[in-house]
């Protein structure tokens, strides 16, 4: 079996390439994708590929774009990000908009603002710096579809257009929906685009154990995060018999759902300090698992 050190003596993270970030959905708890990927940068763990589902596509596009700035830049989105901003209008128009539409409760207009603005004009797979792949769910076939190319922008909004929440995108002959339906943390997407070892940064509070729910908040949280994690455990213990694949934690396990975007910073500094010092004691040797999206031990 071949044989990769943990770390130099600087303490940087050696993992065979290329490297595939795997960034999950989540909503807004997305946020703490931020902290992950400042703790991997201080780790020299950078990708060579970026692969991405719903706000794991927004936040993916900005990383594949610039990668050696893209904790700063996504920091400073996330720090704007609101309910608002995000889901715009109150109840009256949601009212009109499922009453025109019929499918859906808010237009994507605001999540394409605040992509367009993260992007600064990026418009196409092309302009990136390293491949990426938006993966969506095509609801014609009901099968997982990774978008590689062609327009950018349609593409992520295409990855996190929530059933029920946001309009389908209809794009290349295809109906699209948030790929978090099938493919919430898309392992399997990120090994096809060559991917040979794997990092992994799930907003389903990895690692930690959901609590018995006491209230409505807490039940609804309970549910989501066990309905995510299940396709994630399955998938990565698969993956890690072929490669590594550093599965990060997320923060302590906290009543915040994924439409509620008021615990941007706490969730960015808790998912920061987890995933230091996970990363400090790291030690890897070939393929296999290092974490764990249940919070079994490995």
């Amino acid at each position: 079996m071949a044989s990769w050190r943990s770390c130099d003596d600087a303490g940087v993270i050696e993992l065979p390439g290329p490297v595939g970030f795997v960034l999950g959905g989540g909503g807004s708890l997305g946020a703490g994708q931020v902290g992950m990927l400042r703790a991997l940068a201080e780790r020299g763990v950078v990708p060579d590929l970026v692969v991405g589902t719903s706000v794991g596509s927004v936040n993916g596009a900005l990383l594949a774009l610039d990668p050696a700035h893209a904790a700063t830049r996504l920091a400073e989105i996330w720090h704007h990000m609101t309910r608002a901003r995000v889901f715009p209008g109150g109840l009256l128009a949601q009212a009109r908009t499922l009453r025109q539409h019929k499918t859906h409760l808010f237009p994507n207009t605001g999540l394409a603002e605040v992509l367009e603005f993260g992007l600064g004009g990026a418009a196409d797979f092309a302009a990136l710096t390293l491949p990426f792949g938006a993966v969506a769910v095509d609801c014609v076939t009901g099968t997982a579809v990774t978008l590689t190319e062609g327009d950018l922008v349609s593409a992520v909004l295409a990855s996190a257009a929530i059933p029920g929440i946001y309009p389908a995108v209809h794009r290349e002959g295809r109906v699209l929906y948030d790929g978090g339906v099938l493919a919430n943390v898309p392992i399997r997407q990120a090994l096809a685009m060559g991917a040979r070892s794997l990092v992994v940064l799930d907003c389903a509070f990895p690692g930690h154990l959901p609590t018995v729910p006491a209230t409505l908040a807490e039940t609804l949280l309970f549910w989501a995060t066990l309905g995510m994690r299940n396709q994630a455990v399955l998938e990565v213990e698969l993956a890690a018999t072929q490669v590594p694949v550093l599965y990060l934690p997320g923060p302590p396990v906290q009543p915040v759902t994924p439409l509620d975007f008021g615990h941007t910073a706490e969730l960015v500094e808790a998912s920061y300090a987890a995933s230091s010092a996970f990363l400090a004691g790291v030690r890897i040797d070939g393929p296999g698992l290092y974490g764990h999206p249940s919070g079994a031990a490995t």
